[in-house]
């Protein structure tokens, strides 16, 4: 009789090509970037093309129809961004999820914009700009940094400071807005934010952050609160429960962009301070599609032949508009000056 102990590599590597010959090894082919409006495939294949009973497609967890083992996503039900692909295969009495993902990016590419100066304002050197909103002839804004984040009443022809209030030294300010008569101020990583009456500068109520990660800039439409993160989401908030009703992603034809910070809306559209980049990007608040860009860089430098700017993040940000007059008003973190600017094609 042959020694039991030589057969038994043999046997061990018999049975790992049996069970390896057995296994079932799924994947999803399909693109990983298309533009909206594309019809994508997408098709679930089997390495060793073993039989398949059924296979149940699903797009961010809801489920499409399908013709096989393949399926067509149609983008633009589903808008731009990330999104998840998920398979529900059915085989040999078993059941498996196979999940991958895709990205839908805008279809066209973004108008660039610069600007001209209309007019010049004094503004608070020492205002580290995190919120700015024009209301009934007034700025209101908020500063930042922690144990110095204050809400100010601001004069635009002179740019005194009306009426203030300081924000508790353990928060962080952040951006603000103006609605139904109530201020909402939002602080950076204390996942909160806060109610004040417009008139007296009473704090009213404070309220909780749900999905969204930090309160970075706040604006609003008719209808919603509308709250900036820090990532590429946009979130919106019931106005009643301030609760997160939705969110939308924010994207050119060629990626995400994160980093939005102070928001307004202008005309039916989101503007959006770019964090660090000298920049506003205009959105579509409907999809989420960045329509157009405008370069402000140069701004910048208009700042500093005034005014010595010693930290990276004495950067533009701070977008008012006054709807009455059409005027938009923009300012940066420590900067002496309030600009109004006209925003032009190029």
């Amino acid at each position: 009789m042959k020694n039991p102990s030589l057969l038994a590599p043999y046997l061990v590597c018999f049975l790992l090509l049996t069970s390896c010959s057995d296994a079932y090894k799924f994947s999803l082919a399909h693109k990983k970037e298309v533009p909206l409006n594309y019809k994508m495939n997408v098709t679930l294949k089997e390495k060793n093309r073993k039989s398949i009973e059924k296979v149940q497609f699903f797009v961010n967890g809801k489920e499409i129809s399908s013709n096989g083992a393949s399926a067509t996503i149609q983008t633009n039900s589903i808008g731009v961004g990330k999104h998840q692909i998920s398979a529900l295969v059915f085989y040999s009495e078993k059941t498996k999820k196979e999940n991958s993902f895709f990205e839908v990016l805008a279809n066209k590419a973004p108008i660039v914009y610069n600007y001209s100066i209309i007019n010049e304002f004094p503004h608070d050197k020492k205002a580290y700009t995190q919120g700015l909103e024009y209301y009934n002839g007034f700025l209101y804004e908020t500063t930042g940094k922690r144990g110095k984040s204050t809400l100010r009443k601001v004069d635009i022809e002179t740019g005194k400071v009306l009426q203030k209030i300081d924000l508790d030294k353990k928060y962080f300010g952040e951006g603000m807005t103006i609605f139904n008569n109530k201020i909402y101020w939002l602080t950076w990583q204390a996942k909160k934010g806060f109610v004040y009456n417009l008139d007296t500068f009473k704090q009213e109520k404070e309220f909780a952050y749900n999905n969204s990660i930090e309160g970075w800039g706040i604006t609003h439409n008719e209808t919603a609160l509308i709250k900036s993160d820090g990532s590429h989401k946009i979130w919106f908030l019931d106005p009643l429960t301030l609760k997160e009703r939705k969110s939308i992603q924010v994207y050119t034809n060629k990626y995400a962009v994160k980093d939005l910070n102070e928001l307004e809306m202008i005309n039916g559209k989101i503007y959006a301070n770019k964090y660090l980049q000298n920049a506003i990007v205009i959105i579509d608040p409907n999809t989420g599609i960045v329509e157009g860009i405008a370069n402000l860089k140069s701004l910048k430098k208009e700042m500093e032949k005034t005014q010595k700017l010693v930290s990276q993040d004495e950067v533009l940000n701070g977008i008012a508009y006054d709807s009455k007059n059409n005027r938009i008003f923009v300012t940066g973190k420590n900067w002496g000056k309030l600009f109004e600017i006209e925003l032009i094609k190029q």
